[in-house]
This record gives C-alpha cells, structure tokens and sequence, in this order.
C-alpha cells in the first residue's frame, strides 16, 4: 500500500524546491504531476510542471471522477488525476501530492491514512519578498495570493507536520526525515514484522 504524502504551501514559500530536494534524495518515491488549466510560466514543461488542459477538458473530467481531488483558484483548476495513486501502488511506490489546502482536506477525507505537510515563509514580508523577486506576477496577482496565504496559513492545524522555511538545507533535511520516519511507524511495518516474529515462535517451538 503506497504512503501519500501531501505537501502544501502558500504560493513563494519554497515548496517546489524543497519537493525537488525530497525526490532527489529519497528512492521510492513518485511524483503526481498535477493537471491544471492555467497557462505554462517561465520555462514549465507539460508533463513535467503540470499537464495543462482547457477549462472544457478539465470540467469534462470533473464530470468524468477522474479527480482525486480538485480547485479552482485564482481563477483556475487544479486537480490530482486519480491514475497517478493507481500507478503509485501498482509499482510499490509512495505519493508525492504538491496541492493546494482546500485539496489537502480533500484528500486526507478519502485517505485518511495520508502524511499531510505544511510549509510557511518565516514571515508576510519575506514571502511578498520572494513573489516579487520571481517576477512573474503583477502587483495585483501578489496581492491577490498574499491574501490567498494569509487565509491557507490559518488551516496549519489540520496538518500533520508543520516546516518553517527559513533554512533551505535544514528545512529540507527535515522532509526527508519526516519521509523515512513515516515510512518505518510500526502499523506500516506490520507485514515485514510479522514473519520475524514467526521465525521465533518456529524457533521456540522446534526447541522444546
């Protein structure tokens, strides 16, 4: 059964980043590439950043289930297709989600089980810092998702894991850690100890 994990953050607080460092760092892991209908930024790839599709194409399959979850935000959908867990556990792999918060609650509602991870900017000033610096939005879109992460940053409570961004590396090391920590909690671990412990009460039998 594949471990999912959530991550989620206000737009500027280094979660694509830190991502990156996990997948880089950690094997087992796969990445759900969202389906999105805005339009592609900078140097974004499809299928690498998003698979971007029409409002049309997206709302069909919204019709269709096919969404493990979905948003509209900032005037756009965000959705995770439900194909990416099917491949996730079909080749032993865990789940990687990098989704909104409304999407988080989401998903923890079907998947209960499901790792959810919040990461915040040190403070209002260096997350608008960060925003401005990426020069991609206008002054309005800024103010638009600092309004946006001011309302996200109230849910943290609803998560399992809370990291403050004002390291990089060491808020890195502190994902991967989360990852690996997770992945070796005892109700996880119950099909490979089980057989251990057979060997014992085998032993002891055999013994008398």
């Amino acid at each position: 059964m594949s471990i999912v994990f959530i991550i989620s953050a206000p737009s500027g607080s280094g979660k694509s980043t830190l991502v990156g460092r996990l997948m880089a760092s950690v094997p087992g892991l796969t990445f759900s590439v969202s389906y999105t209908t805005r339009a592609p930024r900078g140097l974004e790839r499809e299928g690498e950043n998003y698979h971007y599709v029409s409002r049309e194409e997206f709302e069909r399959r919204i019709e269709a289930g096919e969404f493990l979850e979905y948003v509209h935000a900032l005037g756009n959908y965000y959705g995770t297709h439900r194909s990416a867990l099917e491949r996730a556990e079909a080749e032993g792999l865990d789940l990687v989600l990098d989704i909104e918060v409304m999407g988080a609650a989401e998903v923890k509602k079907k998947l209960p089980d499901a790792v959810s991870i919040f990461v915040l900017a040190p403070s209002r000033e260096i997350l608008e810092a960060r925003l401005r610096s990426r020069g991609e939005d206008a002054d309005e879109v800024i103010e638009r998702r600092l309004a946006r992460a001011a309302m996200e940053i109230e849910q943290y409570e609803s998560y399992d894991y809370v990291l403050i961004n004002d390291d990089l590396e060491e808020t890195a090391q502190n994902l991967i850690g989360i990852v690996r920590a997770e992945r070796v909690k005892r109700f996880r671990m119950a099909s490979r100890i089980q057989p251990i412990l057979d060997t014992f009460r085998t032993g002891s039998r055999t013994r008398r």
